[in-house]
């Protein structure tokens, strides 16, 4: 990362640690500072060092675990760390902090306290701490589980580390305030591994199941989550295998992520969701173990669920581990089509933090914001204003031309949302246009101050689809039975009760996207749910080319553009639209075309190339709700 001006970024803070009240009632919360922690000097270690990789994961894991407790009741405790330098210069935290503390911020009011060290971090929110969970670099695993731990007894993670200066040194085998009691080990006090793969599971009655890594996630299950210490919030995170080959990528680690879960006392894993090899870090395992155990987690989180839906956030650690990138047999795509695919089987859903756009820091922070209970969009077009804009003719019959509207995803994760809003929202070509910006509705939980802002500063040409598959990423396909992998009743009814108070409080009825993948395509009643929370119309990938369920319209999703200069993606949206473009077509085409993280100003621009060598009649850039209301009259609904 680099070196960044603190003295911009601190100018006119107050310094230093004050005096901190347990749970203080609403009066002191306004006037209690909000702290803030500084984590960007570990970009000054070597990572190519093993000791100085492994000082920066436990100062990551250590903090984040402590922000999450820190802020499970109130907003207390904001760090700075993510590196967004690759995409552009803005200083993402920096971005969130301002738009939290300006003028019509929520925390507006709040004080900023800088808490220099990490003694400043404990000693300020020691009376919130109950200890600490020591776990073992030996069974990576046990990283994810020492977050679950955390959460759910309020306890920050500490590795085993007896080397001078460690963590576990400084704050584990010392006397004084600022002591953390090793509440629970997740290995011996002499360093010798608590999970081997042999045996029975300690603390179970289990017997193991062959993978010290699967072993560890099956104590936590039966520790847990059966038990309700945790709550169906579920965490898909890479583990401490990060320290075997950091890539030179710290905020791969994902550790800051971490916060969010553990203050809503969550579930962590980390598990490849194959069962035709064994994983590039778990080779010894029987094949299909993991596969097996994340099943088994799902399973306990859709009963903790209560047979509702249950949220995962994270993603398949592609770059990592589990597909070809890192030496194992499936591609990255097809990988995550898979744990998707097995996911949906048992009522999950994601909020997908994929690579190289994953990290997160703050969410905890965030997700204290106050939403308003709703956020109205213009009035949809009815036949009157279709006609009025020239897309029907007097007798009511559908003007010819090639309708088409943008799909701008992706943003079915709140980290990509967290490390793009700030130019892709704020690019002055906005409102040029129009768009259909696919910020799934899910995304509010932890980071409804991006909802929030863009349906505060959007211009008419802004309109607001649900991305995939709704309120969150999933195939719909597997919630109709038979389900495979689960063999559950049907989750359709659950999937339609959890999207529809979040339509309406986003007042969204199109669904932009609704991913397939491997799962069958929707079946009639998995349609008609659809329909039902997205009256509007929705696309999709395997159904017909358009078509009515009851009045609602839906078409096959088209091509993606690329991510490529303005000639190139002109060149390919000139070819998506097919045929002769001389003039407009014999009969109305549509045409639903999806992007990816492009800016306002790149949409319009390939536009305007397009137009530049068609006629004006061959091409119709429409909104969502207009362009489905003109599939609708087609269709004769």
């Amino acid at each position: 990362m680099a070196e960044i001006d603190r003295r911009g970024f601190l100018g006119g803070l107050a310094a230093g640690v004050g005096a901190f009240a347990l749970e203080p009632s609403g009066a002191r919360a306004a006037t209690e500072p909000l702290y803030f922690y500084d984590l960007a000097h570990l970009y000054r270690l070597d990572l190519t060092q093993p000791a100085q990789a492994a000082r920066a994961y436990d100062e990551l894991h250590f903090v984040a675990t402590l922000q999450g407790i820190a802020n499970r009741s109130l907003p207390r405790l904001y760090v700075h760390f993510v590196d967004h330098s690759e995409f552009g210069s803005i200083d993402v935290d920096d971005y969130w902090l301002r738009e939290i503390r300006g003028e019509d911020g929520f925390l507006a009011d709040r004080s900023l306290r800088v808490l220099q060290t990490l003694d400043d971090l404990v000693s300020t929110f020691r009376p919130l701490l109950r200890g600490a969970v020591v776990w073992d670099r030996n069974v990576p695993a046990t990283s994810n589980v020492a977050s679950t731990v955390a959460g759910a007894q309020d306890l920050v993670a500490v590795r085993h580390d007896l080397s001078p200066g460690s963590l576990y040194r400084t704050y584990i085998g010392v006397a004084g305030p600022l002591r953390l009691p090793p509440v629970v080990r997740l290995v011996h006090e002499d360093g010798t591994p608590l999970f081997t793969g042999t045996g029975t599971i300690p603390g179970t009655r289990r017997q193991s199941t062959g993978s010290a890594k699967c072993d560890a996630y099956v104590w936590a299950v039966e520790r847990y989550l059966r038990t309700g210490r945790s709550s169906a919030d579920l965490g898909y995170y890479l583990d401490a295998h990060w320290l075997a080959d950091p890539q030179g990528k710290l905020q791969q680690s994902l550790l800051t992520n971490h916060d969010y879960l553990v203050s809503n006392r969550g579930f962590f894993f980390d598990l490849l969701p194959w069962d035709d090899e064994s994983p590039v870090d778990d080779p010894g395992q029987p094949t299909g173990t993991d596969q097996r155990v994340l099943e088994e987690i799902l399973h306990a989180a859709y009963e903790r669920a209560r047979h509702c839906m249950v949220p995962i956030h994270g993603f398949v650690p592609w770059g990592y581990k589990y597909t070809t990138v890192a030496g194992g047999h499936h591609e990255p795509v097809a990988t995550e089509w898979r744990f998707v695919q097995v996911a949906s089987a048992f009522n999950a859903y994601l909020d997908a933090d994929a690579e190289n756009l994953d990290a997160m820091a703050n969410a905890s922070v965030l997700r204290h914001a106050p939403l308003r209970r709703t956020y109205r969009q213009r009035p949809r077009p009815d036949v009157e204003e279709l006609r009025a804009r020239g897309y029907v003719d007097a007798d009511g019959t559908l003007v010819p031309r090639r309708y088409v509207t943008f799909y701008v995803g992706d943003y079915d994760s709140a980290a990509w949302l967290y490390q793009v809003m700030p130019y892709l929202w704020d690019d002055p070509g906005r409102g040029s246009i129009p768009l259909n910006w696919a910020f799934n509705p899910n995304l509010a939980a932890r980071i409804p101050v991006a909802l929030d802002r863009a349906r505060r500063t959007a211009t008419p040409n802004d309109t607001f689809v649900a991305g995939d598959s709704g309120a969150g990423y999933i195939n719909p396909g597997m919630l109709a039975e038979p389900r495979e992998f689960s063999g559950l009743p049907s989750g359709v009814d659950a999937w339609r009760e959890h999207c529809r108070p979040h339509y309406r409080q986003w007042d969204l009825t199109v669904t932009g996207f609704v991913i397939d993948g491997y799962a069958p395509g929707m079946d009639e009643a998995t349609m008609r749910a659809n329909a039902d929370f997205s009256p509007d119309g929705f696309a999709a990938q395997k159904v017909d080319p358009a078509g009515l369920v009851g009045q609602t319209p839906y078409v096959r999703m088209g091509p993606d553009l690329p991510r490529a200069d303005v000639a190139t993606a002109s060149q390919a949206l000139q070819a998506a639209l097919d045929g002769d473009l001389a003039g407009p077509p014999p009969e109305p085409e549509f045409h639903s075309i999806r992007t990816i993280l492009a800016t306002p100003s790149w949409h319009r621009d390939i536009v305007a190339a397009v137009r530049g060598r068609v006629p004006d009649a061959a091409l119709e850039i429409v909104d969502a709700h207009t362009f489905y209301a003109l599939v609708r009259l087609h269709l004769g609904g």
